[in-house]
C-alpha cells in the first residue's frame, strides 16, 4: 500500500477519497465568492456611487486578509495539523459569510471580505499541504493541483452565475456569501469526520512565524512567488475588469459580451481538467511557455485590436491561463519538504495576494486617470509579457529541475 508521510512510512487512510474531494470542494465553494466579483463591482458602483478605485476595494480587501493569513499564519498547517487548521479556516469562513445577511453598509460589508481573506488563507494553506500529502511524486503533485484547481475554476462559473440569477430576480448580490456560507457549514462537518493522512509532526523550532518568514530568504521560493505574482497580475485584469472593458459594446457578438467573464471562467476550468492530462505526457517546461505565450498573444490583440478583438481573444485567454498557476504553485510548494509545505505554501499565497491588490488597483488607477478602461490593458499585456519571458527562460535552463528530483527520492 503507498505510504504517506513527511518523514517515514505510514498507512494510507482507508477514507483518502474523501479527503481529496473534500479539498476538491473546499476551492470550489470559496471561488464561488472571489471570482464572483467582477459582476458585483457594476453592482456596488451604482448601488454605493463608488469610481472603479473605489468599488475595486471588495476585490482588494479579501485578497488583503488572504495575504496577510498566507504570510502569518501559512505555517499552522505544519504546527497544528491539516485537519484543525482546516476546520478553523472554514469555521471563520461560514460564520463571517453569514453577517452578509445583516449588513448594508459598504464599509461594513469590506470589513467582511478581509475577515473572509484571512479565513480563506488559514484553511487554503491547510489544503495545499495536504495536497502534498496525499501526492506520491512532485509529478503527481503537480497534476492533483491542477484538478484542485479545475474544481476552483467550477466555482469561479458557478459564483458569476448566482450572481446573475440573483439580480435577474430581483435580489441582493450579497446572498451569494450566504449560499457559501451554508456550503462551508457542509464541509465543516465532513472535514470533522475525515480520517486525514497521518504525518510526524516537526519540531516547534522549525514551525513558527520565524522560520516562515525566513523561507522568503530562499531563492527558489522566491522565484517561484515572482512568477504567481506575475501570473496573477493578467489574470485579475481580467475577472476584475474585463466586463468593465466590454461595457457598451455594441458589436455583431453581443451575446458573447454579455457572457464573456463566464466563458472564461468554463474555458479555465476545462482547461486545468485538460492540463491534468497533459502535464501527464508533456514536460511542464514545455507546457508553460506555451500557454503562456499565447496569453501574449491575446492581450496583445486584444490591446490593439479594441472591444472588436477584446469580445473574442480575452474570454478565450482562460483556456491558455488554466494550466499556468497551479502548476506554479505545485512546483513551487513541492520544491520543498512535506513539513514545509504549509509555510512555503503560505508565502507563495502572500505573494499571489500581493499581485491581486496592486495589479487591479493599479490598472483601475490608470483607467480612471486616463478615463477608459482599455488604459488599465496596457500594464495588463506588458505584465503577460514578461510572464512570457520568464517561462521560456524556464524552458531553456530548467533550473528547478535537479531540486524536485531529489525530493523525488527523499520526501515520496
Amino acid at each position: 500500500m503507498t505510504v504517506l508521510s513527511t518523514t517515514t512510512s505510514t498507512a494510507q487512510p482507508a477514507n483518502i477519497g474523501l479527503i481529496t474531494w473534500l479539498t476538491y470542494l473546499m476551492f470550489m465553494m470559496f471561488a464561488m465568492t472571489t471570482d464572483a466579483v467582477g459582476v458585483i463591482i457594476p453592482q456596488i458602483i451604482k448601488e454605493f456611487g463608488l469610481t472603479m478605485t473605489e468599488a475595486g476595494a471588495f476585490h482588494y480587501a479579501t485578497m488583503a486578509g488572504i495575504a496577510l493569513a498566507g504570510l502569518g499564519l501559512g505555517f499552522l498547517a505544519d504546527r497544528m495539523g491539516r485537519k484543525w487548521t482546516i476546520i478553523l479556516g472554514l469555521a471563520m469562513f461560514a460564520l463571517n459569510s453569514f453577517l452578509f445577511a445583516v449588513g448594508n453598509d459598504f464599509l461594513f460589508f469590506t470589513s467582511l471580505l478581509f475577515i473572509s481573506g484571512l479565513s480563506i488563507g488559514v484553511f487554503k494553506t491547510g489544503a495545499l499541504a495536504l495536497i502534498g500529502d496525499i501526492s506520491t511524486s512532485t509529478h503527481s503533485h503537480t497534476r492533483v493541483m491542477n484538478t484542485v484547481e479545475g474544481f476552483f475554476g467550477v466555482g469561479a462559473i458557478i459564483g458569476p452565475l448566482i450572481v446573475t440569477q440573483l439580480l435577474l430576480s430581483g435580489a441582493s448580490w450579497k446572498w451569494l456569501y450566504v449560499i457559501a456560507g451554508i456550503l462551508c457549514s457542509l464541509l465543516i462537518l465532513t472535514a470533522f469526520s475525515v480520517k486525514y493522512p497521518v504525518t510526524h509532526e516537526p519540531s516547534k523550532e522549525t514551525v513558527n512565524l520565524k522560520a516562515s518568514l525566513a523561507m522568503i530568504k530562499d531563492p527558489y521560493a522566491m522565484a517561484f512567488s515572482g512568477l504567481a505574482m506575475l501570473y496573477v497580475g493578467v489574470e485579475t485584469a481580467i475577472y476584475v475588469w474585463m466586463p468593465t472593458l466590454l461595457a457598451g459594446y455594441k458589436g455583431p457578438a453581443m451575446w458573447l459580451a454579455v457572457y464573456a467573464l463566464s466563458i472564461f471562467f468554463v474555458l479555465r476550468a476545462a482547461g486545468r481538467f485538460l492540463g491534468a492530462w497533459m502535464l501527464a505526457r508533456l514536460s511542464w517546461t514545455i507546457v508553460m511557455a506555451i500557454c503562456s505565450g499565447a496569453i501574449f498573444v491575446c492581450f496583445a490583440l486584444a490591446l490593439f485590436g479594441g472591444q472588436a478583438a477584446a469580445v473574442y481573444v480575452l474570454p478565450l485567454s482562460g483556456l491558455f491561463m488554466s494550466v499556468i498557476y497551479p502548476t506554479i504553485n505545485s512546483k513551487g510548494i513541492s520544491g520543498f519538504k512535506k513539513a514545509q509545505h504549509g509555510a512555503v505554501g503560505g508565502i507563495i499565497l502572500f505573494f499571489t495576494c500581493v499581485s491581486a491588490v496592486i495589479a487591479p488597483l493599479a490598472m483601475g488607477a490608470i483607467s480612471d486617470a486616463f478615463g477608459e478602461a482599455r488604459y488599465g490593458f496596457v500594464l495588463a499585456t506588458g505584465l503577460a509579457a514578461l510572464l512570457f519571458a520568464a517561462l521560456l527562460f524556464n524552458l531553456i535552463r530548467d533550473p528547478s529541475a535537479a531540486r524536485l528530483k531529489a525530493l523525488d527520492v527523499s520526501e515520496y
